[in-house]
């Protein structure tokens, strides 16, 4: 069984920036499937970053170049860089994780990006 627990949501001005955790057990980071997706309200679940076993990353067009997600095999974990953050990107960010045809789901993480 994986588990996915996220952290680093919070209240942040246009522009600013913010980094997303996801702290994997169950499984060896470095062997998933990882990505982030964001819901915002009245909008269906969206596909942010992905980082497959292979470190390929795939970003949705909308945060090229300003987001970026990375691995750290050594804590077990993935990241979500996120700058320039707009008040679009407010949404509940979650961690997603795929392995041996099994969907796993973090609980998830509000980003408010607000002045």
């Amino acid at each position: 069984q994986v588990q996915l627990v996220e952290s680093g949501g919070g209240l942040v001005q246009p522009g600013g920036s913010l980094t997303l955790s996801c702290a994997a057990s169950g499984a060896i980071a470095r062997t998933l499937d990882m990505a982030w997706f964001r819901q915002a309200p009245g909008k269906e679940r969206e596909l942010v970053a992905s980082i497959a076993r292979s470190d390929n990353t795939n970003y949705a067009d909308s945060v090229k170049g300003r987001f970026f997600i990375s691995r750290d095999n050594a804590k077990n974990a993935v990241y979500l860089q996120m700058n320039s953050l707009k008040p679009d990107d407010t949404a509940v960010y979650y961690c997603y994780a795929f392995i041996l045809g099994t969907n796993y789901w973090g609980q998830g993480t509000q980003v408010t990006v607000s002045s």
